[in-house]
């Protein structure tokens, strides 16, 4: 006699009340994040690596402070001590580090990062970042690039705190020419992609 079949159990997110794989398209992901993180590790993996690596992030900050704080009069110009002893030029590489998906530099960089990610190896996700160091109003550039592409486009905060946009699907095949396009602003030398963990410039 063949075995009843076991009903399919669906686990809704307690924040949005959808089911909790379909989060990341739902109103608000970022509240959903934490309940996600503690209820469904499995289904969003780079949410606990995100989580671990601003925790890492957090404790490397405290370590990094009371260095500063410990080291006497001249602790408030960071730039000076790396002069007069290469020790502390280690800790520089810190900030390009610290940052686990985009990897983008320096604050003053003017860049943009494009770096596709794949979830529960279905879904597809492009994440542009830095358009608005270029003076790209990103709440317009989220509607052009989700009408372009004919596609969800959302502002949300990456991993660092700093606004990025997040198109639903893989369009990394053409956004370099529409980017250039439609903002004369950002140079196609100014755009990379991330690679395998690599920055590849586009051009």
């Amino acid at each position: 006699m063949a075995e009843k079949p076991e009903p399919v159990r669906v686990l809704y997110c307690q924040m949005c009340g959808l089911p909790a794989e379909y989060c990341e398209f739902g109103p608000d992901f970022e509240k959903c994040k934490p309940w996600l993180i503690q209820n469904a590790p499995d289904l969003y993996p780079d949410l606990l690596k995100e989580a671990n690596d601003k925790q890492a992030e957090k404790v490397a900050n405290q370590l990094q402070a009371v260095g500063i704080s410990s080291s006497g009069d001249g602790g408030g110009v960071r730039e000076g001590q790396a002069d007069s002893s290469g020790s502390n030029a280690a800790s520089k590489p810190e900030e390009v580090k610290r940052l686990p998906g985009g990897k983008i530099k320096k604050k003053d960089k003017q860049e943009v990062v494009i770096e596709k990610i794949v979830r529960n190896k279905r879904k597809s996700i492009t994440v542009v970042k830095g358009l608005d160091l270029f003076g790209v109003k990103l709440s317009d550039a989220s509607k052009k690039l989700g009408k372009k592409f004919a596609t969800g486009a959302s502002i949300v905060k990456g991993p660092t705190e700093k606004e990025q946009i997040d198109v639903q699907g893989d369009i990394s095949y053409d956004i370099v020419e529409f980017i250039t396009e439609t903002w004369r602003e950002v140079p196609e030398s100014a755009i990379f992609f991330i690679e395998d963990g690599r920055k590849v410039p586009a051009a």
